[in-house]
């Protein structure tokens, strides 16, 4: 599981940040790849890495702002172009629908896949491949959404040296005892799998919000998530400026994370009026409240470890 940042900037692209676009790269969990927000070029930033289109199956919309949603008509067409066949279903507000549609419609545009849509209301979206996915409503100038992404937690490891202790060999039939809730052996025993198997193994949680002004009444929906996803389109001395566009600071972020207790933070959704040599600065102040956190650039790539 890792998380790939295409683009982390906000509002309008520049030079060092195309606006926002992140993926979340499911290749080896559900051989797939679920896309978060799609502004405009993303298309553009995927050529720059090694993901295909056609993996990308899900695409979830935070909001319908256009450095949100600018990208989705050109990256669906291309996708067609790039041996897209399977469907791809896209979550995200009302309203996300009639703009693909008609973007799609007005531009001549024919798919060669199945698109479907989910509108969005809060609470679990989905529940397959291994995952459950949930969102909650921010509190933004227009509905905006944050998304979290669950693991379901995995068999524990089979105790093998319990197993030969009951006469059991290595061989096929331990595969058959993981997978299975009985497993009836040669010798007519039947062997029940909760008896060999140790403790589950507990699953990732990965939280993306969307643009939000910082409120702790999100502290909930992010509580002990091994990793954050933030916008951070102001410092810390820009609170008004923050609050009066409905985003957050540097610290505003930090402040969630350490009062849900999450494990990692990571800042996106940077203000252009932030250059290269601002970043330590806009680092720091999130540090300094949560020291374990990270200010994504495009193409930052991070992996979540499992437990």
């Amino acid at each position: 599981m890792e998380l790939l940042f295409l683009g982390t900037g906000a509002g309008v692209p520049s030079k060092e940040r195309n606006v926002t676009a992140i993926a979340l790269m499911l290749l080896q969990e559900a051989n797939s790849i679920w896309l978060f927000d799609c502004g405009e070029a993303t298309q553009h930033q995927i050529l720059h890495t090694s993901i295909k289109p056609r993996k990308v199956n899900k695409i979830f919309i935070t909001h319908l702002h256009g450095d949100h949603i600018f990208g989705l008509p050109g990256f669906l067409s291309s996708r067609s172009f790039q041996g897209g066949e399977d469907e791809l279903t896209i979550y995200g507000p009302k309203g996300i629908e009639e703009y693909v549609r008609t973007s799609l419609e007005l531009s001549g545009s024919h798919l060669t896949y199945p698109l479907s849509f989910v509108e969005l209301r809060e609470g679990k979206i989905l529940e397959e491949e291994g995952f459950i996915v949930s969102c909650k409503k921010l509190d933004h100038g227009i509905p905006s959404y944050g998304f979290r992404i669950e693991e379901m937690n995995k068999p524990g490891e089979l105790q093998v040296e319990k197993l030969k202790s009951a006469g059991i060999n290595p061989g096929p039939v331990y595969s058959l005892i993981k997978e299975n809730e009985t497993t009836t052996l040669e010798d007519g025993r039947m062997i029940h799998r909760k008896d060999y198997i140790g403790p589950d193994k507990p699953g990732r949680h990965i939280v993306i919000l969307g643009d939000t002004r910082s409120t702790e009444l999100n502290q909930d929906f992010v509580q002990a998530a091994d990793l954050l996803v933030h916008e951070a389109t102001f410092d810390k001395e820009s609170y008004e400026l923050a609050h009066n566009y409905y985003h957050s600071t540097t610290a505003q972020a930090a402040d969630l994370a350490k009062a849900g207790k999450v494990k990692k933070l990571v800042l996106t959704h940077v203000s252009s009026r932030y250059q290269k040599l601002d970043l330590d600065q806009l680092l720091d102040e999130a540090r300094a409240i949560f020291p374990n956190t990270e200010i994504a650039h495009d193409f930052f790539k991070l992996s979540v470890p499992s437990h």
